[in-house]
This record gives structure tokens, C-alpha cells and sequence, in this order.
């Protein structure tokens, strides 16, 4: 649900501009264009767009509290347009508009994907065991095809730094840690530490999408085992693959939905252990899973520091609902899952 007024949202929206920016690069538009508002808050806003005949989804940054690297729509929109012809799914994009004077702000539009989002565990209700886990196959395959794209060969060579990620990785999170706190949890610094001392000797690099789970993909109307486009590709860079795969496999853990404020799909006891799903992603990916139990610990501590970021704006008044503060419960159990992992024990 969108965390403030939807009318003050859609004041970010100018569609007589739009209308304008479309017809000016050959967007063709039947009759007039209408907006609606599908999310927003802290996030980018994202809204769906039509007119007679055609749909399209814009995205563009809030119009308060804008923290630039947290909302580049460009970035997003480079990579999915990198990866029109790819076998990793994405919906088709339209048109980039960087001129902050045309609209107030970046925006970006793509075409609309019609589609099954499933976020909470009841929205797997209406699928069978088989539907279910071919679903999970096909994320894991569509991830893997993700890792196996020539950054270079589709323009993404200067997307993120090919070297060093694991380790701006321990230091980001380490540092966002500093900022949220909300009280001493003991287990949480000794993880970062732990971390710190014991990043692996070992550069790989491949396109990353940075907070891959079921419910940040478009699943087929009619089929839940084919993906038809990947979304939410904000944290999206070049870095270790296998930080990706073990970020999937730690969101399986049930303490995931203490940090939704829900009962996620994808922490739902119908999808496979986080075990299972590593096996099949080194199954689809041919990767060995080098030094897994570092990479399960570093996204068991980022979670644990993306869920104390949840409950500290929480206490900052800055969400409603009382279902964030129960992100503070997940943090000292992610902390204390990812130091089993760090000591091989998961």
C-alpha cells in the first residue's frame, strides 16, 4: 500500500507532459492518457499508465525525502534495456527522460507486463505443489541466466566495479549499521567483524540484481512456472554472483517475514529449503558454491541491517502500521543465523 496521500503522489505525474514527451519520441499514444498510482513511499514511485490501446509502467523518484542513489530510474531502466535480447526477461522499454525541467524529476518508462506478483505466502494458495516448485525452478533459471550475461557484450561494462565487490559490500553494510541502530545487539557486530576478517580471495564478476525473490518478479498469467519479467532492479550492479544466489536462499528464512511485516511467499514451508535452493541454483548455474557459507553469512547480516533500518524509521515515525516493528525481532535472529553460517555449522 502506498505510505502516503495517493493524490499528492499523483501531483508527480504531469500527463499533459508526458503526453507531449511521448509524441515528441514517436511513443504512439491512442486517445488520452490516464495514470494511476501502483506504489509509493520511500521507494520510487511507480505508476501505471494507459491509454486506449496500450499500457506502460513509469517510474520515477518521490517527490520528498530524495536520497539520489536509492532511486536512480536511469539505472534501472540501462539495465533492462540492456537486456531486451537476452534470455533473462524483462519488459520491453520505452522511453528515458534525464531532463529533470521536463517533469521535475528523472522518469522512465517501460510497457506494462500482465502478470501474477505473489508477495504473501496466500497468494500461493491458488497454485498446486508441482506449480509451485516448477515456479521455483524457473526463478532459479532465470537467475542463473542472469549471472551467465556478457557484461561487456550488452554495453554494462562500466556498470559497477569489476573488482573489490564483497568487500564494499562488508563495508556499506557495516556502515548502515552504524546509522540504524536502535540498541546494542551484540551478535550483529561481532558478524561485521567476523566478515571483515574473512572476505574470500576471489573475483568474479557478472551482472547482479541485488534483492532477487519471487515477488519481485512478473510470473505468467496463465502458467506460474514461466517468469515474464524480472522488476526492481534499484540495487542492481556487477559484482560476485554467489552473493546474489545466497541473498535468495537467506529471504527463505521465516525471520524474512518479521521484516515484510507479513507472511511472505517466499519464507512460505511450500518452497524448498534454502539448502534445496542452492543445490538447484549450482545445478542451473554450473557454479560451484565457493565459500558459501560467507556468502550466506553476509546476507544474513545485510537483511538483519536492512530490517534494523525498517524498525529505525519506524521509531522515526516515518511508516504506518504497527506490522515494522516487527522488523527488530529479526534482527538479532538474522545475526545469530549468519554467524552458524560463518562457522560452517548452517
Amino acid at each position: 500500500m502506498p505510505e502516503h496521500d495517493t493524490t499528492t503522489q499523483l501531483r508527480a505525474l504531469d500527463l499533459p507532459v508526458l503526453t507531449r514527451y511521448f509524441a515528441e519520441h514517436d511513443v504512439d499514444v491512442s486517445g488520452d492518457l490516464r495514470a494511476e498510482l501502483i506504489s509509493g513511499g520511500r521507494s520510487n514511485l511507480t505508476f501505471l499508465i494507459s491509454d486506449d490501446k496500450s499500457r506502460w509502467v513509469l517510474r520515477r523518484p518521490p517527490v520528498a525525502g530524495l536520497t539520489p542513489s536509492a532511486h536512480d530510474v536511469a539505472r534501472e531502466f540501462r539495465v533492462t534495456a540492456a537486456l531486451q535480447d537476452t534470455d533473462v526477461p524483462v519488459a520491453r522499454t520505452v522511453v528515458l527522460c534525464e531532463d529533470d525541467s521536463v517533469m521535475g524529476a528523472p522518469f522512465a518508462v517501460v510497457e506494462h507486463v500482465d502478470g501474477h506478483i505473489l508477495r504473501r505466502s496466500v497468494d500461493l494458495d491458488p497454485f498446486s505443489d508441482t506449480e509451485v516448485d516448477g515456479c521455483v525452478t524457473e526463478l532459479i533459471r532465470v537467475l542463473a541466466a542472469l549471472h551467465a550475461v556478457d557484461h561487456r557484450a550488452v554495453g554494462l561494462e562500466k556498470f559497477g566495479r569489476e573488482s573489490g565487490y564483497v568487500g564494499r559490500q562488508v563495508k556499506l553494510w557495516t556502515s548502515q549499521w552504524e546509522r540504524v541502530k536502535f540498541t546494542e545487539i551484540p551478535d550483529v557486530e561481532r558478524l561485521g567483524s567476523a566478515l571483515a576478517a574473512t572476505i574470500p580471495d576471489r573475483d568474479v564478476t557478472a551482472i547482479v540484481h541485488g534483492d532477487y525473490r519471487i515477488d519481485n518478479t512478473i510470473l505468467s498469467p496463465t502458467d506460474i512456472t514461466k517468469v515474464d519479467a524480472v522488476l526492481d532492479w534499484e540495487l542492481s550492479t556487477l559484482g560476485d554472483p554467489l552473493a546474489d544466489a545466497a541473498l535468495m536462499c537467506i529471504y527463505r528464512d521465516p525471520a524474512f517475514s518479521l521484516v515484510l511485516g507479513e507472511e511472505a511467499a517466499w519464507s512460505c514451508e511450500r518452497i524448498p529449503s534454502a539448502d534445496e535452493l542452492a543445490q538447484r541454483y549450482t545445478l542451473a548455474s554450473g557454479r560451484d558454491l565457493e565459500h558459501w557459507d560467507f556468502f550466506c553469512a553476509l546476507a544474513n547480516f545485510k537483511l538483519a541491517v536492512v530490517a534494523a533500518g525498517i524498525y529505525h524509521r519506524h521509531l522515526a515515525g516515518a511508516t504506518e502500521g504497527d506490522e515494522f516493528a516487527r522488523a527488530a525481532d529479526a534482527v538479532p535472529v538474522l545475526a545469530a543465523a549468519g554467524l552458524t553460517a560463518l562457522a560452517g555449522k548452517s
